[in-house]
């Protein structure tokens, strides 16, 4: 009765916490500055996000997922422990039960350093729970029903596809591509056609602004700031909507391979009910512009942005510890 339970999605990009009853408590970037001298934690969150490229180098700032997997054991654990402390407090009487979303493809290995990971920073009991299930479920898809639900998660790492049926995941598809190579491509792109060096946080915001999966009717600009690869100078440019969408062309369409993937390897039954119903979009890649458009064009299956997306997981793996005992089947031991 007094003990929580608490759904997390622990992203390569954010970190997003669900405390039963109370919905979505806390949204932060998954991002962990570090004292070089001494390994002290300096900041977590939006707080170190905002030193990224700014800081003297006794200071490092780390992600420590990457594409949905540990890649710093240590610095998880502490970030973790940093969420529980905030939501629970630094002594709870009773240790919450955490579920964690993991991507559908980890190891065994990776899975069990999430599991010890949360143990560690302090829950009584931890879960792992498929990302694309979670996903599915998250997005109020009727996962329990024998009919086809397909999902695709647009992650800051990853990109999975998901067929859900009877509350477990029947075919499945991911590539290591998500918002993280999206920004990274803009970076690319910038410097070679304008010689212009900038930084992700700016890549980020010019995907945000004016990033389009398809071509827009109407030219979106914006002003960009960086430093110029031969003055070594500070200088500004301004980009096109449709340079952005070139830029990002190669990325999405190793998003589409997966979901085509995915569906080339449907059950008959379930592919009919695909058609009938769509496929949902989840993550913070599902915000960029037209990408569902992109998807349906490509396809030929109706597809649908979720109404929260990237809650999704995060609300799927809090509502899947609510319903325990229904969801134990599908879940991977640990």
């Amino acid at each position: 009765m007094f003990e929580k339970l608490i759904g997390i999605d622990l992203g390569t990009v954010n970190v997003l916490v669900y405390v039963s009853g109370r919905g979505i408590v806390l949204q932060e970037p998954s991002v962990v500055a570090i004292s070089v001298r001494d390994s002290k934690i300096v900041a977590v969150g939006a707080e170190a996000r905002d030193m990224r490229g700014r800081t003297p180098e006794s200071i490092e700032v780390a992600r420590p997922m990457r594409d949905g997997v540990i890649a710093d054991y240590v610095v998880t654990e502490a970030m973790l422990r940093y969420f529980i402390r905030k939501i629970c407090g630094r002594n709870p009487m009773f240790k919450p039960r955490v579920m964690i979303s993991t991507p559908k493809g980890v190891t065994s290995v990776e899975s069990r350093a999430v599991h010890d990971a949360a143990v560690q920073a302090g829950s009584k009991e931890a879960y792992l729970i498929p990302e694309p299930l979670a996903a599915a479920y998250g997005a109020g898809l009727p996962i329990g029903t024998p009919t086809g639900n397909m999902v695709v998660d647009i992650g800051g790492g990853t990109t999975e596809a998901a067929v859900v049926s009877m509350n477990d995941i029947v075919v499945w598809s991911a590539v290591r591509i998500g918002g993280n190579r999206t920004d990274e491509s803009i970076v690319n792109y910038v410097r070679k056609k304008y010689n212009l060096l900038i930084g992700e946080q700016t890549a980020e915001e010019i995907k945000i602004r004016i990033g389009s999966a398809l071509p827009l009717p109407e030219e979106m600009t914006m002003e960009v700031r960086g430093r110029d690869q031969v003055a070594g100078l500070p200088k500004t440019i301004v980009i096109t909507s449709g340079e952005v969408t070139e830029a990002i062309a190669e990325a999405m369409a190793a998003i589409v391979g997966t979901v085509r993937a995915t569906l080339e390897k449907t059950p008959p039954e379930l592919a009919a009910d695909i058609i009938d119903r769509g496929m949902v979009l989840t993550g913070g890649g599902a915000l960029l512009r037209n990408i569902d458009k992109l998807l349906t064009k490509e396809t030929g299956v109706p597809c649908y942005v979720a109404e929260n997306p990237i809650a999704a997981v995060a609300l799927g793996a809090g509502r899947a510890l609510e319903n325990y005992e229904i969801m134990r089947r599908s879940l991977p031991p640990v």
